[in-house]
């Protein structure tokens, strides 16, 4: 199981929290080719993705790439920060990212969790009949919270706060769903984030 954070917008620079229709920004549509390019050699089953433009535009760069369809799947959505979306963190007073708040309406960290472990249910259940790796495009709160409560991560690494765009994080398909490679961004040689972690190459 692959999974892949969109890449940059011109609002995760501004740390706005964003609304559903954002798109990507020039350097994300780049941060996209590239990680498109990375995973062009592997043989992957299918491609699921979010349907918010930001996710869905990184999606179908890696479709072009490996020629594998997208499926575009809303489960898979960032949580929805209702009327917080358009607003600067700095003006929020807090980071929207590490809340419990309920965002006047929005989706409660509840029922978002909820959602995501619902989501990896399903897609396990495909894993297992898959003839190669499933791909899933999404966003930074729903990966993390994979990484958190789903996936098994090597010892003593911890979830990190903020994945980089387009970062991997590659799981096995069987339980501990043990994580081999973490937020990785090596794709992007000049823009590798300081603490990256890559447990093994992609």
């Amino acid at each position: 199981m692959i999974f892949v954070r969109h890449g940059e917008t011109a609002l995760n620079v501004a740390q706005v929290v964003q609304p559903a229709d954002t798109p990507l920004s020039p350097r994300g549509l780049l941060q996209a080719e590239r990680v498109a390019e990375r995973l062009a050699s592997v043989a992957i089953a299918t491609i699921v993705s979010s349907d918010l433009p930001r996710a869905l535009e990184t999606a179908r760069r890696i479709s072009a790439r490996t020629g594998v369809a997208v499926e575009i799947d809303p489960i898979w959505r960032e949580r929805d920060f209702g009327d917080w979306r358009g607003q600067r963190w700095l003006d929020l007073g807090f980071d929207p990212r590490t809340t419990d708040r309920l965002p006047p309406a929005g989706e409660s960290a509840a029922v978002f969790a909820d959602r995501v472990a619902f989501a990896f249910e399903r897609l396990h259940r495909r894993e297992r009949t898959a003839s190669g790796a499933l791909v899933v495009v999404s966003h930074g709160l729903v990966i993390r919270s994979l990484i958190e409560t789903h996936l098994a991560r090597p010892a003593p690494l911890g979830a990190p706060l903020q994945l980089g765009n387009t970062s991997v994080t590659v799981a096995s398909a069987e339980p501990p769903y043990a994580i081999s490679v973490l937020d990785c961004v090596q794709h992007l040689s000049d823009e590798s984030r300081a603490g990256e972690t890559s447990v093994s190459g992609l």
